[in-house]
């Protein structure tokens, strides 16, 4: 029989979310965290991360857990409350569920996030759902698991802004509350390694990979138009994505977990130069926390994997980002500088943007409109079908933006009427 961890909101007791006023989610434009947490209770009811997703590999699915944090009912417990606690900022305005809202497909919909103090980043909010299949984490992989990813923002300063991890602790150890569930969930009192455990068991239930394609794939030609099954032949064919976004069994997410340069930085900045000044800055500290502002809060963040691995061929890089439920987390790209889905398409189109660190794979595919179309159509499949009525709304704001817009669109470019090299941009060096 199938054992079910009560994962659902009434099992887990209420969630206090501090007293800061006024309410900290209306500083930054998330919606209310009770209105988040109603939302969330049709979504995860059911799922038991103790035994994993369906179609996803139980094999891989266990290796994706570490040994010294297996999921429980109290963790999830305490890190669901942990997710929602505005406590875990400076200021108290700042929690998970600021930038990975839960009524905003678990991110923020904007093109970089909002931290404390107004402070916008560099880096746009991925999405915490299926996070937990990922091989790394963060845009440029600084941090291998969920629960290294989970503590990283609550000492970066533009974002949740503590100083260090013990100032964290400091904020939530005085809550009986906190000292019960840490205790019910670790056998030991609050603590910053365990706030990272426990969020990142919490981030372990949110597994969508319910989507019609998958329907399709089980045998229902009807799960998707016929624009979208052209868009499947594409995708693994003339459109060349499935060789950064495999889509299969052992790989249910759509990410090849590796770091590519596909040229979006390099309409804005001089690579080498930002390279120099952040190694300048590397070679008087090479800490968690040095890097951690190197790649959130400064230009410096446009190099990418550079900064983790300090490798030239690396400049530029970003890893690939999940590409189920893409349809609803628009913008796009690390920095959000992409509106729609036509607008990826026509940047892939087009070959990228030409740079000397240009990743090999890309270059220009000729697709037509009606091509591009048939693309977007079938990624828009990829949503899981808890979101369908967000996944209609976003597909027809997006068409009706592509019509008005298309700043990415070269056809030139696309069709090889013009060569990459003639339309490199201001301060690249080819």
């Amino acid at each position: 029989m199938r054992r079910t961890l009560p994962i659902s909101i009434l099992a887990l007791g209420a969630c206090s979310i501090g007293n800061a006023q006024p309410a900290p989610q209306d500083l930054h434009g998330a919606a209310p965290f009770q209105d988040q947490l109603l939302r969330l209770e049709p979504l995860i009811k059911g799922f038991d991360p103790a035994i994993g997703p369906p179609w996803v590999d139980p094999v891989i699915w266990k290796a994706s857990i570490p040994k010294d944090n297996e999921p429980t009912a109290a963790r999830i417990a305490l890190g669901r409350k942990l997710y929602f606690d505005p406590r875990l900022s400076k200021d108290g305005t700042v929690a998970c569920a600021t930038c990975h809202d839960t009524t905003r497909a678990f991110t923020d919909l904007r093109p970089t996030s909002e931290g404390i103090g107004g402070q916008v980043g560099r880096r746009n909010s991925p999405t915490t759902m299926n996070a937990a299949l990922l091989a790394s984490q963060f845009w440029d992989g600084r941090a291998d698991r969920l629960e290294d990813q989970a503590k990283l923002p609550i000492t970066n300063p533009i974002e949740m802004g503590f100083p260090d991890g013990a100032a964290a602790v400091a904020a939530i150890a005085g809550d009986a509350e906190y000292i019960q569930m840490f205790k019910a969930a670790y056998n030991r009192d609050p603590n910053y390694d365990d706030i990272g455990r426990a969020i990142a068991s919490f981030e372990r239930v949110l597994i969508f990979l319910d989507a019609p394609f998958d329907a399709f794939l089980r045998g229902d030609a009807k799960a998707i138009s016929e624009e979208a099954k052209r868009g499947w032949v594409l995708y693994n064919g003339k459109g060349r994505c499935n060789s950064c976004h495999p889509l299969n069994p052992a790989n249910p997410i759509g990410s090849d977990g590796r770091f590519h340069n596909v040229g979006v930085s390099a309409r804005h900045h001089d690579f080498l130069d930002l390279a120099n000044k952040a190694l300048a800055v590397l070679a008087k500290s090479g800490s968690e926390a040095t890097l951690d502002v190197l790649a959130v809060g400064s230009d410096t963040s446009e190099l990418g994997r550079f900064l983790v691995s300090r490798l030239e061929s690396d400049i530029g890089g970003f890893r690939t980002p999940l590409i189920r439920n893409a349809g609803i987390t628009a913008p796009y790209m690390h920095d959000g500088s992409m509106q729609t889905l036509w607008d990826v398409m026509d940047h892939y189109n087009r070959g990228g943007e030409a740079n000397p660190y240009l990743d090999g794979g890309i270059e220009p595919l000729a697709l037509s409109e009606q091509e591009i179309a048939d693309l977007v159509a079938f990624t828009f499949t990829l949503t899981d079908r808890r979101f369908a009525d967000a996944n209609a709304t976003a597909f027809a704001k997006q068409r009706d933006q592509a019509k008005a817009k298309r700043p990415f669109r070269e056809d030139d470019l696309a069709n090889r009427r013009r060569m990459p090299f003639a339309a490199t941009p201001a301060g690249s060096k080819p």
